[in-house]
C-alpha cells in the first residue's frame, strides 16, 4: 500500500498557487501556478499523485485535510458527469478540468481517502502543507516549484488548469446546491432553518468559501465556552464536527423585515445546548449575523 498526503496551497487565494504530495523525503512531488486557487492545488496534489501511482499496483490511502476534494471525488463527482459536468444551476463545474482528469485516473484505481486537521501535526500532512507552500512561494518569487523526486517509471499529462473566474457569492451558494444544502425555493424562515443545518455539515464546514458565504462581513459569536469570535477567526479554525450533531429548531420568528431570529437545540455525543442565531437578508441572501451558544442545563 501506498500512504500519501497530498495538499494545495494560494497566496491570495487566487493568486501565486502551489501543490504537493508527500510519501517520504525520497519521494515527494510539487508544482503549481503563477495565479490559482487553493482549490485547485488540493485537486492538482490528489492528480498527480494518481496519474504518477498510475503504473503501479498498489492500493492508495490519501490523506487530506480537505473534505471539498475528498467528497468532489468521491460521493459528487458522479452527478455532475451525468449531468454533463453541470451544476445544479446549470454552470459548468468549478475547476472542470482538474474534476475530468480525476475522473478519468481514479478508472480502476484501489483508493482510500482519508480527512486529516489541517495544521494539526499529522506528520505527513504537514510535509505536504510546507511543500505545497514552498511552491506557491516560488511563483510568487517569479520563480517556479521544485518538481521533486517523484515515483521512478512515472508520467504525467496534467489539464490546463486556470482560474477561469474569481468565485463569486451566487457560485458559492450554487455549491451548495451541489450539495442540497441551500435551501433556495423555501421560504425565508425555512431557508434560515436550512441554512443553519448546512454549517453542521461536512461540507460545508470543510469549505471555507461555502462558510464565508453564509456569514455576515460583521458577524460575530459567543461561544457556549464564553469566547467570543470574530469572522475571520472562525474561519481560520472551521472544519468538520467532531462527532454527528442535530438540530431541533425551538423558535424562528422574524424580528424586522431582514432580520430573522432562530433559537435551536443542538445535540450530540456530548451533550446538548441551546443556541440562538440571528440572520440578516442581504441582496438576496440570507446571512448569518450573530450566534451565540450555551450549555443547556
Amino acid at each position: 500500500m501506498i500512504i500519501a498526503a497530498a495538499d494545495g496551497s494560494a497566496l491570495g487565494n487566487p493568486g501565486p498557487a502551489g501543490w504537493a504530495w508527500y510519501v517520504d523525503d525520497s519521494c515527494w512531488a510539487s508544482g503549481g501556478w503563477p495565479h490559482g486557487t487553493n482549490n485547485m492545488g488540493e485537486l492538482m496534489a490528489v492528480l498527480d499523485l494518481l496519474q504518477q501511482t498510475a503504473h503501479l499496483d498498489d492500493e492508495l490511502h490519501v490523506f487530506c485535510d480537505s473534505t471539498y476534494v475528498i467528497n468532489a471525488v468521491t460521493k459528487w463527482m458522479a452527478g455532475w458527469k451525468r449531468k454533463g459536468w453541470k451544476k445544479g444551476d446549470g454552470k459548468p463545474v468549478i475547476n472542470v478540468e482538474l474534476m475530468k482528469a480525476l475522473d478519468a485516473a481514479m478508472q480502476g484505481r484501489r483508493v482510500r481517502f482519508e480527512w486529516v486537521k489541517g495544521h494539526a501535526g499529522h506528520e505527513l500532512n504537514e510535509a505536504a502543507d510546507r511543500l505545497a507552500n514552498a511552491a506557491a512561494s516560488a511563483y510568487q518569487r517569479g520563480g517556479a516549484a521544485d518538481p521533486g523526486p517523484g515515483f521512478v517509471g512515472s508520467s504525467t499529462a496534467h489539464p490546463a488548469a486556470v482560474v477561469g473566474q474569481v468565485l463569486e457569492e451566487s457560485d458559492l451558494f450554487s455549491d451548495l446546491d451541489d450539495a442540497g444544502l441551500s435551501g433556495r425555493g423555501l421560504s425565508d424562515e425555512e431557508q434560515v432553518v436550512a441554512h443553519e443545518r448546512s454549517l453542521l455539515s461536512e461540507e460545508v464546514r470543510s469549505d471555507r468559501a461555502a462558510v464565508a458565504a453564509l456569514l455576515h462581513p460583521q458577524w460575530q459569536e459567543i461561544g457556549a465556552s464564553g469566547r467570543l469570535w470574530e469572522r475571520e477567526a472562525l474561519l481560520d479554525e472551521i472544519g468538520p464536527l467532531a462527532g454527528p450533531a442535530t438540530l431541533d429548531v425551538i423558535t424562528v420568528s422574524r424580528v424586522a423585515t431582514d432580520l430573522i431570529l432562530l433559537v435551536w437545540r443542538e445535540s450530540g455525543d456530548d451533550g446538548s445546548r441551546l443556541r440562538s442565531s440571528l440572520w440578516q437578508r442581504t441582496g438576496d441572501q440570507w446571512r448569518q449575523r450573530f450566534h451565540q451558544g450555551t450549555v443547556e442545563a
